[in-house]
């Protein structure tokens, strides 16, 4: 495989992977995977690419990942090595794509409006 950048996006967070034939080492931003995210649930959501389709410790992974919080940087990730996954074996759709792992996610934080507190709220309407 060549070395080639995937790109993965969730909210604001960017993430880019390079993949290289390994034994398994994910190493994020110059950190490794359970010092960078300190969360089970976002470390679990980085791996599970891997887990699906059995390359779990086959691949060492390189992620500089920016912007948002942990959820979106881990699922940001996520889609980044789904993407990579997906061009080194074409056959791996079936396995990835039932659990959504090759949409990008749209759902983004709506804007505050002007007149209101918060994008939705509104301020206490007093009719006296």
């Amino acid at each position: 495989m060549s070395e080639t950048i995937f790109l993965g996006r969730r909210k604001t967070s960017t993430a880019r992977v390079i993949m290289r034939s390994g034994n398994g080492v994910i190493t994020i931003n110059g950190r490794p995977l359970d010092v960078f995210f300190n969360q089970t649930d976002n470390r679990e959501d980085v791996v599970v690419p891997l887990k699906l389709t059995d390359t779990h410790g086959q691949y060492d992974i390189t992620a500089r990942v920016s912007g948002g919080g942990t959820t979106g940087q881990s699922q940001a990730i996520r889609l980044a090595i789904s993407k990579a996954l997906l061009e080194i074996n074409p056959d791996y759709r079936a396995k990835l794509k039932p659990h959504g792992l090759l949409t990008r996610d749209p759902r983004m934080v709506e804007r505050k409006k002007y007149g209101q507190p918060k994008a939705r709220k509104r301020f206490q309407f007093s009719k006296r």
